[in-house]
């Protein structure tokens, strides 16, 4: 029998991004020690209310500083594009 222990998973931060109130995007990025992923979710324009968002990636990064700039470069784009952008 084999145990997978998820305790060097750390969540690092959580970026939603909003425009005109609705949510557009979800960015979220997780060390898990020897790597760091972040992943997305997406909430298309014209979707259903409650529609279930797009999530691609997930995004491997070879540590946490690599994963921020990504992040930090996508909320900079997003803010470009008039999205409101905070930290949860």
């Amino acid at each position: 029998m084999s145990v997978v222990a998820h305790s060097t998973e750390r969540e690092l931060f959580v970026r939603h991004a909003r425009k005109e109130g609705r949510s557009v995007a979800m960015l979220r990025a997780v060390d898990h020690g020897d790597s760091c992923v972040v992943e997305t979710e997406v909430y298309p324009v014209g979707a259903a209310n409650g529609a279930d968002p797009v999530r691609p990636g997930p995004y491997t990064f070879a540590n946490a500083a690599q994963a921020t700039q990504f992040v930090t470069e996508a909320v900079e784009a997003l803010m470009v594009l008039g999205c409101d952008v905070q930290a949860q």
